[in-house]
């Protein structure tokens, strides 16, 4: 059965600390495993980087749309590190149901970003406004009192 919707991969829980420090967000959605990867040489630069499912297709750039140095034919270390941790979130039998990938002739990141498809070379920038999404809501104070944004759960 393949994997539609976050909330199947979100089953998923793991022994593993990621390291959010280098990958802050990740997520499988809309059919990507998209996510933001920090910049190991600037500390305000991070990358938004995505694998679409079934091509593996994929891109990185920065978060203002400049294209990552490190795409040269294959994916860069960000997509690696995206991926990498994406496993530990997820579980590799999640992540590469969710991909669409072979699962029985593939056992390792490796071997995922072998099979990659190309760079697209279309920046999107909703998974940065995601990311930040998601960081307004951990500056909240804490409150018994439910988020507006999350009041559908109580349905």
């Amino acid at each position: 059965m393949p994997l539609s919707s976050l909330s199947d991969a979100q089953i998923y829980t793991s022994t593993e600390k990621r390291d959010v420090k280098k990958v802050p967000f990740v997520e499988l959605l809309e059919n990507r495993l998209q996510g933001i990867v920090s910049s190991g040489s600037d500390i305000e630069r991070v990358y938004v980087s995505y694998f679409e499912a079934g091509s593996l297709n994929y891109c990185c750039s920065t978060n203002n749309n400049r294209p990552c140095g490190g795409l040269r034919g294959s994916p860069c270390g960000h997509l690696g590190a995206l991926l990498d941790e994406a496993i530990i979130q997820f579980g590799f039998e999640t992540v590469g149901r969710f991909l669409h990938i072979d699962m029985t002739q593939t056992d390792s990141a490796q071997a995922i970003l072998t099979r990659a498809g190309h760079n697209t070379g279309i920046f999107a920038g909703e998974i940065f406004s995601r990311f930040l999404s998601d960081l307004e809501l951990l500056e909240l104070p804490n409150s018994h009192i439910p988020l507006s944004a999350m009041t559908w759960f109580n349905g």
